[in-house]
């Protein structure tokens, strides 16, 4: 049985929308890992939909979409450290 959207507090319903911000966001981050700055800014903003879901809602959306994002911000770190010693 499904739950309706339009029947959720809306506090719950904007919860719901950043947690699936926070892990679309998260797997673009992994792509974007090799542009740094681009990748960077997209997993610290999958980042932060995150933590404002858990803020309001503990899911397992919010806590993949953390965890994906973490991953696409360590991705851009060792691309990074990997550009600076390539010279």
């Amino acid at each position: 049985m499904e739950v309706d959207p339009d029947s959720l507090d809306p506090d719950l319903r904007m919860a719901k929308w950043y947690a699936i911000a926070s892990a679309a966001l998260g797997l673009i981050s992994l792509c974007g890992g090799i542009v740094p700055w681009c990748g960077g800014a997209i997993s610290l903003l999958g980042m932060v939909f995150g933590f404002m879901s858990m803020r309001i809602e503990r899911s397992k959306t919010a806590i993949a979409g953390i965890g994906i994002s973490v991953l696409g911000m360590l991705i851009m770190v060792v691309y990074m450290i990997f550009l600076a010693f390539e010279n």
